[in-house]
This record gives C-alpha cells, sequence and structure tokens, in this order.
C-alpha cells in the first residue's frame, strides 16, 4: 500500500502536526527550493506553504499529481500560484485571523522610532550619558498618523492608535466614509495623506498594483521629515536605495521595516548602517499567539478539504463546488 503524506515546505509547530496527521503523516522538507519540494512530491496530498522562500509555483503545482490542497500559514499568500491551482481545483487554505500581531509590530516600530530607543540604548551602553543633552525625543500626541489600507491590520492600527491623541487619516479606495468614521480615521486621498502625515504606516496587499507603490515620486510628496513604516509585503516598496536616499536628504526622519523586497536582505546596503533605520526578520506577525490561530485554523480547514468539507477561509473557494 502507497502511504500518503503531507508536506511542508519549513518547519511547523506541534499544534499543525497533530491536526493534520490525523489524515496523514507530515513530513518537513529539508530545503525550500523547488528541486528540493519537486523531490518530495510523490503520494504528496497536501502542501504547508510555509516560509516566503518557498515559493508553490505552477511547476510544483502541476507535478504533484496526487495533490489535493494547500495550506498557507498566514493571510497573505503571494508565493502560491492561484491561478495554478485554481485550474487544477485545488483549494489554497490561508489564516488571516493574526492581523492584531501586525498591528501591534507596526505600533512597536513606530514608537521605538519616535522615541529613539535604539539610540538611547545604544548610548547608555556605550557610555555616552551626557550625549542625552544632545537630542529630544519625538512625540505621538499632537501628530498626524496616515495608514494606507484600512483592513483588518490597518484598522487594528487605527484602534491602538486612539489614547494617543494623534490625527489619524487613511487611505483606502475600498472603504467608505462611514467604515472609516467607525474606525476613528479621517479618508482622506493618498496624496493628502502623504502630504499631511508625520508617521505613514503601510498594511495593503502585494499585488502587480502594489508592486513597487512606494516610489521616489510618493516619498517626494511626503512630509519632510517623515517616519515610514512598512510591515506589510517588501516589495511594496521599490527598492531599499530610495529609502537610504530619502534619509540621508532628510525627507525621511526614520524607517522601520519588517518586510524586505528580498528577503533575507543584502545587509551590506549602506541602509543597514544607518542608526535611523530599524528593522525585524520578517516576523512581528508571528507572536506566539498568532501562530498559535493561524497554524490552528490553516490545519483546521486543510482537513476539512481532505475530508470533503468545507473550509472557513479559502482564497479560491470557487473550486470547492
Amino acid at each position: 500500500m502507497r502511504h500518503q503524506r503531507i508536506l511542508s515546505a519549513a518547519p511547523i509547530d506541534r499544534t499543525p502536526i497533530e491536526i493534520l496527521q490525523e489524515v496523514a503523516p507530515v513530513e518537513i522538507s529539508p530545503a525550500t527550493d523547488e528541486a528540493t519540494l519537486l523531490s518530495l512530491l510523490d503520494r504528496t496530498i497536501a502542501i504547508v506553504a510555509r516560509g516566503v522562500e518557498a515559493k508553490i509555483n505552477g511547476r510544483i503545482i502541476e507535478a504533484a499529481s496526487e495533490l489535493r490542497v494547500i495550506g498557507r500559514p498566514g493571510a497573505g499568500y503571494d508565493t502560491v500560484d492561484i491561478d495554478a491551482a485554481t485550474r487544477r481545483k485545488i483549494p489554497v487554505i490561508y489564516a488571516p485571523v493574526s492581523g492584531f500581531a501586525v498591528s501591534e509590530g507596526a505600533l512597536a516600530l513606530l514608537l521605538a522610532l519616535v522615541k529613539k530607543i535604539p539610540f538611547c540604548d545604544g548610548i547608555v551602553k556605550g557610555g555616552e550619558w551626557r550625549k542625552r543633552y544632545e537630542f529630544s525625543t519625538g512625540d505621538m500626541a499632537e501628530h498626524t498618523l496616515g495608514i494606507i489600507g484600512l483592513g483588518r491590520i490597518g484598522a487594528g492600527l487605527a484602534r491602538l492608535a486612539q489614547p494617543f491623541e494623534m490625527t489619524i487619516l487613511g487611505y483606502d479606495p475600498v472603504v467608505t466614509q462611514e467604515q472609516a468614521k467607525a474606525m476613528g480615521v479621517q479618508l482622506v486621498t493618498l496624496q493628502e495623506l502623504l502630504q499631511k502625515s508625520d508617521y505613514v504606516s503601510i498594511h495593503i496587499p502585494l499585488s502587480e498594483e502594489t508592486t513597487g507603490f512606494i516610489n521616489r515620486q510618493r516619498i517626494a510628496q511626503m512630509k519632510r521629515g517623515a517616519i515610514l513604516i512598512n510591515t506589510a509585503r517588501g516589495a511594496i516598496i521599490e527598492n531599499l536605495d530610495i529609502l537610504a536616499e530619502a534619509l540621508e536628504s532628510g525627507q525621511l526622519s526614520a524607517v522601520g521595516l519588517d518586510v524586505f523586497p528580498t528577503e533575507p536582505p543584502d545587509v551590506s546596503h549602506r541602509l543597514f548602517s544607518d542608526p535611523r533605520f530599524v528593522c525585524a526578520p520578517h516576523m512581528l506577525g508571528v507572536s506566539t499567539l498568532a501562530m498559535e490561530r493561524i497554524y490552528r485554523s490553516m490545519a483546521t480547514d486543510m482537513v476539512a478539504v481532505l475530508r470533503g468539507k468545507q473550509p472557513k477561509f479559502c482564497v479560491n473557494p470557487e473550486v470547492l463546488s
């Protein structure tokens, strides 16, 4: 008898393994490259697309003759070829249940930069106490936060920012004035948001339209000395050069990133030597509670598909019928 298996492109926690192995054994791929994944597709009925490095492309989907479902642990699914999966009538499961952690992460980056926490930490540990007389930290109160994208994560950041006595502007073409008002957000055009915001946080999905969305032209439209935060997808910012240039010219006073156009990034880039730049390794959305929710949601929905039942979160629900 040929035993079927579930393949995970990268290591996952015990919670999803325990749920998934009710259907079939779970095997962890030793690497995320295409050649390795292609070599492991025999008898594979499900793939967990863990990690931004693991690209579940059309070649992999076509080669997996027994594939019945793909699971993406998170809200983003740009690492999966949705069109190829849909052509084969393979449901792609995702887990949009951890937006709160990304919202918290964006606020954490913003606070660290406004209050200059990394710099302050460095001067104390470096024995340069008297430098405290040479600069001042910034404020949230009486400043303007601009949120690009008012989905779950952007709306969550707006909610977290309410106690700081800020003006909160938002840009999202699919959100109505009434919906924005309920979030405590003033809905404005993108140009107005960029021109008026002291701090700008990006929360839009990656697509053909949003790739390179933040470019030199849009940074030039921003209020001089603004702070830019991106916890969405790295490729939404055109490249790292434009950020370094904006810091060097003073157009931006600080930048915080959890995501990069290429991951892992080339840390020899001059941006990484600028003390006004703070970053994280694409993990602000993977807190302990967030990953517990993500894994449980994804694995439960994958098992539902494998047992012929309806999942809760499916990117391409038209294939379920």
